[in-house]
């Protein structure tokens, strides 16, 4: 009688325990909700740095970047450190012997635009850096991001990578 009682109080506990821990831990979804909700955060804010993971040449492959490159975007600057591979038609005036994407502007326009599967488009337009055209900005919900150069004394170039919080370490 002792051991039944024993087998069924301990069952008790264990089944305690196991419904206490099922209502804390986070499921996959509430995660992924959680994840999704703080990049909708980071575009809304304006204040995000795009991690550059591939380089997309116009007329080239998909390339692996091996170094930190990345898009700084605060609402009062837009910082670029990208690397550059296609054809430059002209004198680049970034100052650059690699013919990289590097500037840095303060005047340019924002605008953000959310599809209707999730994610955004945005698209920036600097007014204050020569040749720079426009940056077109695909951010998924997850943070995936696609990012296009249209530069007027080059041939385009896109980026993939990845947005992260200003705070966050490479």
């Amino acid at each position: 009688m002792k051991s039944i009682k024993h087998i069924l109080i301990l069952f008790i506990a264990l089944t305690t325990i196991t419904t206490a821990f099922a209502q804390t831990t986070p499921t996959k979804a509430d995660k992924k909700k959680a994840q999704q909700d703080a990049v909708k955060a980071l575009v809304e804010s304006q204040h995000y740095t795009f991690i550059a993971q591939y380089a997309n040449p116009l007329g080239g492959g998909h390339r692996y970047l091996t170094s930190d490159y990345d898009l700084k975007i605060r609402k009062d600057s837009l910082i670029a450190y990208l690397p550059y591979f296609g054809r430059a038609y002209f004198d680049t005036g970034y100052g650059s012997s690699d013919n990289g994407i590097k500037f840095t502007s303060t005047k340019f326009t924002y605008k953000i635009t959310a599809k209707k599967k999730g994610g955004w488009d945005v698209i920036i337009k600097p007014s204050d850096v020569k040749y720079m055209d426009t940056v077109n900005m695909y951010i998924s919900a997850d943070g995936y991001t696609n990012v296009q150069f249209t530069i007027t004394n080059k041939s385009a170039i896109s980026f993939d990578g990845v947005l992260k919080d200003k705070a966050t370490k490479k």
